[in-house]
């Protein structure tokens, strides 16, 4: 642009035009840069913080007056445990990078972080029947990974001791199906395993189907003989993350007994303890 300029009068009013075109090209810039920012999958924090900065040249100080309790609400929401990335609406989870959380997730539950590769879940039903099973083989399998070792460590002298067979086999290894073994095992432990297991699973049924218990979450099946669980809400949810945690390490710890043992033909024991 050519300016003509003859006194000081046309050059201040030159220079407060050039101001307000330097000053709305930079509006119309950080508004443009928002809009393409924001429509790829980036982290919650830095779509919000950058949201505010990239538009806060547009906005004057009273109006941002209006703005961050919103913002603020929107950061707490989104940069939670459950979400890892915004992009139009779509959740992603934390577990698994770029996997797109199934709506049906709400991240209520202890422990749910959106990971459903495979697609299991389909209705609130199945998630509700998933993690009843999830809660169940977890806690068998924290029972499994201590009884596991504690069993080849004091099998023989127990069975010496009540004039029993011994089941554990040449190598040390604890019954199993790849170990083979299981056939030593007394059908009356069998049955009274059975007789227990029908009647936890009929109290849990029971549990879950009454009226009168509005708190209901899967595996709440009342049985708390220490008092160990806590009373305070936010001490009830860690409770039950670190239960859920705890058996999910553990499943995978019965699997990896089991693996070696077959593999390396030694009890889990007599591979950190060789005398044993």
């Amino acid at each position: 642009y050519a300016f003509s300029i003859t006194t000081l009068e046309e050059l201040s009013q030159t220079m407060k035009q050039v101001s307000t075109i330097l000053t709305l090209a930079s509006s119309l810039a950080g508004v443009s840069t928002a809009f393409t920012t924001t429509s790829l999958p980036i982290s919650t924090k830095f779509s919000v913080d950058a949201a505010i900065h990239m538009t806060s040249s547009s906005i004057d100080e009273n109006e941002l007056d209006d703005e961050p309790e919103e913002l603020d609400d929107d950061r707490e929401k989104l940069n939670t445990e459950f979400v890892s990335q915004l992009d139009w609406g779509r959740k992603y989870s934390k577990a698994i990078p770029g996997l797109e959380i199934n709506p049906i997730f709400d991240g209520s539950m202890a422990g749910d972080v959106g990971f459903d590769p495979l697609g299991f879940v389909k209705t609130k039903e199945d998630l509700m029947r998933l993690r009843e099973a999830e809660v169940k083989h977890g806690r068998l399998a924290m029972l499994a990974a201590a009884g596991w070792p504690v069993s080849e460590l004091f099998d023989r002298k127990i069975a010496s001791l009540l004039g029993l067979p011994e089941v554990v086999d040449f190598a040390n290894r604890a019954p199993s199906l790849l170990n083979g073994g299981l056939e030593k095992i007394s059908l009356a432990y069998w049955a009274s395993v059975f007789a227990i297991g029908a009647v936890v699973e009929y109290q849990n049924n029971k549990a879950a189907n009454s009226k009168d218990n509005e708190g209901y979450f899967p595996g709440n099946i009342g049985f708390d003989p220490l008092n160990l669980y806590p009373k305070d809400p936010e001490g009830q949810k860690d409770a039950q993350l670190k239960e859920i945690k705890n058996g999910r390490l553990a499943m995978i710890a019965v699997l990896a007994y089991t693996a070696q043992e077959f593999v390396s033909q030694t009890g889990v024991i007599g591979d950190v303890i060789p005398s044993v």
